[in-house]
């Protein structure tokens, strides 16, 4: 055999083990992270691939905090940062995928994983009957129904709950608040810790709030809530409501294609959220009256179109009852049989009717 060849094969042959033993390098940090729990950290790329410090930093800047958030970007998306040449982005994607499967598994495995999600309770029992026990993770869960149904005060309960252990029903993790309405009350949330018997200013630590002014900043709120929740455990992302400052910021019939497309990039964003970091994701909306509803049917209706629905996991309708008393209908679900459960409003947040 001439010499040259030989060099040639011992070449390969070491190119194909630095090759393995890379890819058995990626498989065991990724074990790792997957043992400790949680999306894996965008920082995780750093030398995968010839990437930089500087690369990671330009992804971080485009709201990109997980290596589960670029496996889920469109490559049209990754293109449009400054800084990153197609080569570049083609190179990402790669490193991606050998950290994220994106294609099929069996349906036994998709089993498996489900397993995994929790449902936090909502402090009623009959309520959590309902639900199948509790709100779930990993999803949205949109709540609607007329002022005085209880959405806030769920949304407020749910906070405090998401801390509790798993044991409890909890999610074991802080919750995020995005106020549109200005009905967050940090007061109520201090009455309900007691009934749970947590320590109030614990409890208030460990709820981030965020007063979102118009629907270009509900999206920025959105961007910091990925930054944070890359650095700390959280159960719980709370958006109250969803719909309010698109009904003011968009008017009219002419912005009504536009207000749709905001819209749904503002759901996606949230959808990620879920699916990224595992957390539960509550979302309230208003209602509207159809003055052609049919003869025994309701003539509410939520706002936000086809767009609302389909991002929706699980949609729930609360009605009023009498004094204290509420009504939560399953709406519409993948999981879920319809039916009705009664709750009841007290000083320490959502339990059972008492009637």
């Amino acid at each position: 055999m001439p010499a040259r060849q030989k060099r040639k094969e011992e070449q390969a042959e070491v190119q194909q083990k630095k090759k393995q033993k890379e890819e058995e390098e990626v498989e065991q940090q990724t074990g790792e992270e997957e043992e400790e729990g949680g999306p894996i950290p965008i920082q995780f790329l750093e030398n995968q691939g010839g990437l930089k410090a500087s690369d990671i930093k330009l992804l971080m800047d485009n709201a990109f905090f997980t290596v589960e958030s670029v496996a889920y970007a469109p490559r049209k998306r990754l293109t449009q940062i400054k800084g990153l040449s197609d080569a570049k982005v083609d190179r990402i994607k790669a490193e991606v995928d050998k950290i994220i499967p994106l294609g099929f598994c069996t349906a036994t495995e998709y089993h498996e994983a489900r397993k995994n999600i929790l449902s936090i309770t909502t402090g009623s029992r009959e309520l959590d009957k309902l639900l199948g026990g509790g709100f779930e993770t990993g999803s949205i869960t949109e709540i609607f129904g007329e002022f005085r149904t209880g959405k806030t005060q769920l949304c407020h309960t749910l906070c405090v709950t998401c801390q509790l252990p798993i044991e409890k029903s909890g999610g074991e993790g802080r919750a995020l608040y995005i106020d549109t309405e200005g009905t967050f009350r940090p007061q109520r949330l201090r009455d309900i810790a007691k009934r749970y018997e947590l320590d109030p200013d614990d409890v208030l630590d460990n709820i981030a709030y965020g007063k979102a002014h118009n629907t270009d900043h509900q999206n920025q709120l959105l961007i910091q809530a990925a930054a944070m929740m890359s650095e700390n455990r959280y159960a719980l992302i709370v958006v109250d409501s969803a719909t309010a400052l698109y009904r003011t910021d968009y008017t009219g019939r002419g912005e009504l294609a536009a207000r749709q497309q905001h819209l749904g990039q503002f759901l996606r964003a949230l959808t990620n959220l879920a699916e990224e970091y595992g957390i539960a994701v509550v979302i309230t909306n208003q209602v509207v009256a159809t003055p052609d509803a049919m003869p025994g049917t309701s003539a509410l209706k939520p706002i936000g179109g086809n767009i609302m629905a389909h991002a929706s996991t699980t949609r729930l309708y609360l009605r009023k009852g009498a004094r204290e008393n509420r009504l939560c209908k399953i709406f519409d679900s993948p999981s879920l049989p319809e039916g009705e459960a009664p709750f009841a409003i007290f000083e320490d947040g959502i339990g059972d009717s008492r009637d």
